[in-house]
């Protein structure tokens, strides 16, 4: 499953990532890979996406989000 296809409340283990170049981008956010995730909201039109992933909130477009496998 990819974070993309999470509902709002829902959580997830991020296992990997599917883009080698925004991989880098999104651990250095803190996305590391055995982080859970939380999806907390959705705007209006779908993207961004409001996440909660080790202790803060992140904002990630949602083809960002598709990069992202969980468990």
């Amino acid at each position: 499953m990819k974070l993309s296809q999470l509902k709002i409340g829902q959580t997830g283990i991020i296992k990997e990532f599917t883009d080698l170049a925004m991989s880098v981008k999104l651990m250095e956010m803190g996305c590391l890979p055995g982080e859970q995730i939380k999806l907390n909201r959705v705007a209006p039109l779908g993207c961004p996406i409001a996440v909660s992933v080790a202790g803060y909130q992140l904002s990630l477009r949602k083809r960002e989000a598709a990069t992202i496998e969980l468990f």
